[in-house]
């Protein structure tokens, strides 16, 4: 089991459009075979268990336009008891909007509406990021990404297109390339055609455009707390702890699960 080293974090940065991106049919162009040698040689080791701390929402970016976030406040971050989406965020169109209100009005009733998590349904890209704990293996031609809730799995192809004609499924196509030190997975071809079809915990809904694009590489600690301190002001928990009470306990919780599973290893080899 590769243990993942405490002073190192895994970023991961997302971008998703439902508009102006290749259509479901299109092909993105990664050319089959195109990773060279010595891209192979560089490959970052993003293999093993990480784990990221904080609900409901995406880390805000550091300017501009950004996920939509979380009206209803606790403590001065955002209340996960009560989950009212910012309708008037400008990247949504106004028929989104209104959605997104409409589940507010829901939730500040006390009424928790229906969504891909808490009916046990597959939750599309970029929703799943709301599982706390997520695997991740990496193989020569293929990286397959494991998460602790119901089971799911994706599996993304690496240095291939997408297919002429997608067929649409719950977690989408994805395939995958490296640049550099940074993986990077783009998926198209979500099914809409489901229960609850939505993006985020806010029920923002999505189209059959649904275009995502994610970007991972370990970055230091120093590089990285910046990103956490704006993700611990937005999105700690309901009567969170403090930062470095969140990052503590993300360590001792990794390294838990790291130990697990090397027991588990142990006995599968005995």
């Amino acid at each position: 089991m590769n243990m993942r080293r405490w002073d190192f974090l895994l970023l991961v940065t997302l971008a998703a459009a439902a508009a102006a991106t290749p259509a479901v049919g299109q092909t993105v162009a990664i050319a089959a075979g195109a990773a060279s040698t010595q891209e192979a040689a560089s490959m970052p080791d993003l293999s093993g268990i990480w784990w990221h701390p904080s609900l409901p929402g995406f880390e805000p970016p550091v300017s501009g336009p950004g996920p939509v976030t979380n009206m209803s406040r606790r403590r001065g971050v955002s209340n996960y008891d009560q989950l009212v989406g910012d309708y008037t965020n400008p990247i949504l169109k106004p028929e989104t909007a209104e959605i997104v209100k409409k589940f507010g009005e829901l939730s500040l009733k006390g009424v928790t509406f229906p969504s891909p998590a808490n009916q046990c349904w597959p939750e599309p890209v970029p929703y799943i990021y709301k599982n706390f704990a997520t695997q991740i293996f990496q193989h020569p031609d293929r990286i397959t990404i494991i998460y602790e809730q119901d089971h799911e799995v994706r599996h993304v192809r690496l240095n291939q297109p997408h297919p002429a004609h997608v067929t649409p499924s719950w977690y989408g196509d994805s395939v995958a390339h490296y640049e550099g030190d940074t993986l990077v997975i783009d998926t198209v071809g979500t099914r809409t055609d489901r229960p609850f079809p939505m993006i985020d915990l806010y029920g923002t809904p999505y189209s059959e455009k649904l275009h995502v694009v994610e970007r991972y590489r370990l970055l230091g600690y120093e590089e990285a707390k910046d990103g956490l301190e704006r993700n611990a002001k937005e999105n700690m928990p309901a009567g969170g702890a403090c930062l470095h009470d969140t990052l503590v306990r993300d360590h001792h919780l990794r390294a838990r699960l790291q130990r697990m599973a090397r027991i588990r290893l142990r006995r599968k080899q005995a």
